[in-house]
């Protein structure tokens, strides 16, 4: 069998006596979409943690493309191909969704010195302005690129997020609660390009959501955490239907 893309073995997370992660174990393979769902507390965004390395776990592994990064540090893994978003907005007012692009892209790919910028001689090079405008495109910001991120609405402003998750490109995208506080149109927006992102992009995704409908639109897999435990792993509608996710997420008995 082929390396997966990324995969977890006993992965265990405490925070004193209370273990947020345990002996979680997933595997995904280039190009899947997985939903990560569960209760609030049962670990999704701990796991995303631990994948990208912000928290280090206590036990178990973290593999990507059949190479062990649990101890590597986040800027090493984010090289590796493993792009991120996160439930609380991390833009920088001031800036254009353009010029957030074009700064992760000099980051990422370490181009430039810092007394050119400093002295504004660090002009972005023609295929950064490529990349940025191609991205602005898929995400529907064109209209926007200039404007000061501020003045966006939510949704838009996680579409510049998304966006810059997508500098690179990833081989893998980690979205975390990409749906929330947006509008109903804000929701369908997003949706619709997740789903030219499936389309148009060779990356596999993997989404923590509370919205269950957005879910289903977009993932293949589900993947049902409880209180730090993997209960139900498989298709969308088998998984909804078992008894145990229904009484654990859903807080029905049958």
């Amino acid at each position: 069998m082929a390396a997966a893309l990324l995969e977890t073995a006993g992965l265990t997370k405490r925070f004193g006596s209370v273990a947020a992660l345990f002996e979680v174990s997933l595997r995904l393979d280039a190009g899947e979409t997985v939903g990560v769902i569960g209760p609030n507390g049962a670990g999704k965004t701990t796991l995303f943690d631990c994948i990208l390395g912000v928290l280090q776990p206590d036990a178990g592994s973290v593999w990507f493309e059949g190479t062990r990064i649990d101890r590597l540090p986040v800027f090493r893994r984010s090289l590796l191909g493993i792009g991120r978003t996160f439930q609380r907005l991390e833009l920088f007012s001031g800036m254009t969704p353009r010029e957030h692009l074009l700064v992760t892209e000099r980051a990422r790919g370490a181009q430039g010195a810092l007394w050119k910028d400093v002295l504004g001689m660090g002009l972005p090079t023609p295929d950064e302005k490529r990349q940025a405008a191609d991205l602005l495109d898929l995400v529907g910001l064109t209209d926007v690129a200039d404007a000061p991120v501020e003045s966006l609405s939510l949704g838009r402003s996680r579409l510049v997020e998304l966006a810059r998750a997508l500098v690179g490109p990833p081989k893998l995208l980690l979205l975390d609660e990409p749906s929330s506080g947006l509008d109903d149109a804000e929701r369908a927006t997003l949706v619709s390009v997740l789903g030219r992102l499936g389309r148009t992009r060779d990356v596999a995704v993997v989404v923590v959501e509370h919205d269950l409908d957005l879910v289903g639109a977009l993932v293949e897999r589900l993947v049902v955490l409880d209180v730090g435990r993997v209960i139900a792993d498989g298709p969308v509608e088998a998984v909804l239907a078992d008894t145990a996710v229904r009484r654990a997420y859903l807080g029905v008995g049958r």
